[in-house]
């Protein structure tokens, strides 16, 4: 198979730190890792004011519970690291440069995925500044041309061995799934809708279900989305905006008993539910009207006149994620189709926020907000490890997990006339013919 330029975004390396001027400090709210030869430098400093608070502020994470982390910042009564000098800035980076931070942050914001021989970095969106890159540029999936990749089984990866057969595929299955979601010929709701149906027709693909190669299936799901084929079905589907916003309740909900809550997260849920009509007496179809009214006064509007902004956060979730590949291993089965479940969840709980902040904000609803939103439940929720898996289990328990029930948590909008599709989608495959995807379950 010929070689292909993959989209690769290389908005993650002009990331740079603004230091004390961030709003909210990654050196505060959480718990800070150190790896063991971070450890091990700071115990080999000489004697000084600053390796005694080092000496002091590190506790070892003991053996029988130990996790990645060799040993964690104590955070101090005001549940900062106590390291943070009086102007916000790193005590151990001031003093001996930045060789001598752990792991975690020298990395931090970057999330770093190795796929093949090749590296590739998105950002997280908990740090302020890492937000507004990310969100706030119409620009963002600019091409890194410095490296190319084959349309072939990735090096290092043999079908015949137990390696899941889909991440041989890797690269053909992020370029269909990337440029899908820029494809602006269909509203994003159908976009993902249509990526919920490219998942699950892979699972069938590898559980024999579906007799079909995986280049045949991208080539001909590349066309079906060029031609429309699917705008009239996808019509069809629920909109049912109190199902959609009890799940989101639901999710936001999760860990306010299980982790810290910061000020800034707060004041996102308050804005939030105050925007959706949140007041003594209110029900949910009390609130799912409110919800609905802030969608199309004050969250849709904006949102028309900025499409990129949630491109841009599903187009980092999917690097941040691996999506739809996740933390697959060579022991582990992969689910594409959870795997958009999990997308799923992730996104409709930061569009079902935002709607509720724009119902807060009304007219004057901003880019500001957005960032503020985003950031401040990234923090809550990305960095929390029973996050997806609960989310997951909810969506499973309330029946919400199938084509059915993610269309509901996707769609905001009421059925209108189909808009035609463009042939933006092209997909490096042979030539062959196949059946046309289907969006049935």
């Amino acid at each position: 198979m010929p070689q292909i330029t993959p989209i690769r975004p290389a908005y993650a390396a002009t990331f740079r730190c603004i230091g004390s001027d961030c709003e909210d400090t990654c050196c505060q709210g959480w718990s800070v890792p150190i790896d063991r030869a971070a450890y091990e430098n700071y115990q080999s400093l000489p004697p000084s004011p600053l390796q005694t608070l080092i000496d002091a502020s590190i506790l070892l994470v003991p053996e029988t519970v130990k996790p990645a982390a060799f040993a964690i910042i104590r955070m101090n009564e005001a549940n900062q690291c106590p390291l943070l000098s009086a102007n916000r800035l790193c005590s151990i980076q001031t003093e001996f440069g930045e060789s001598f931070l752990s792991h975690a942050c020298t990395t931090y914001p970057r999330v770093i995925h190795a796929i093949g021989s090749i590296k590739e970095t998105a950002l997280t969106l908990s740090c302020p500044e890492a937000a507004r890159l990310v969100l706030l540029n119409p620009d963002l999936p600019a091409l890194d041309s410095q490296q190319t990749a084959q349309a072939e089984p990735l090096v290092g990866m043999d079908a015949s061995k137990s390696v899941s057969w889909q991440l041989i595929w890797f690269w053909p299955i992020r370029q269909v799934v990337l440029l899908l979601l820029r494809n602006r010929a269909y509203p994003l709701w159908q976009r993902l809708f249509l990526l919920g149906v490219f998942c699950r027709r892979l699972d069938a693909i590898a559980s024999g279900e579906l007799k079909r190669s995986v280049p045949d299936f991208l080539k001909d799901f590349a066309a079906s989305v060029a031609t429309g084929a699917l705008t009239s079905a996808m019509e069809t589907l629920p909109l049912d905006r109190e199902a959609q916003l009890d799940v989101v309740l639901q999710l936001a909900g999760m860990l306010l008993h299980r982790s810290n809550l910061r000020p800034r997260f707060l004041a996102c849920v308050q804005a939030f539910t105050a925007g959706i009509g949140n007041v003594p007496g209110a029900n949910l179809q009390s609130l799912a009207e409110h919800y609905a009214v802030a969608h199309d006064r004050y969250y849709a509007p904006f949102l028309d006149r900025h499409p990129y902004i949630l491109e841009n956060f599903l187009t980092n979730t999917v690097l941040r994620c691996r999506f739809p590949f996740g933390s697959v291993s060579q022991q582990k089965p992969l689910s594409m189709a959870r795997e958009f479940a999990l997308l799923t969840a992730q996104f409709a709980l930061m569009k079902g926020l935002l709607i509720g902040v724009a119902g807060f904000h009304r007219e004057a609803f901003a880019a500001e907000h957005v960032v503020h939103t985003v950031q401040a439940a990234s923090k809550h929720f990305e960095h929390h490890p029973e996050f997806l898996n609960l989310a997951h289990e909810l969506l499973v328990e309330s029946r919400m997990d199938g084509a059915r029930g993610l269309a509901i948590l996707l769609r905001n909008t009421e059925p209108k006339a189909p808009r035609p599709a463009s042939t933006e989608i092209h997909t490096p495959a042979p030539q062959a013919k196949a059946a046309a995807a289907s969006p049935n379950p």
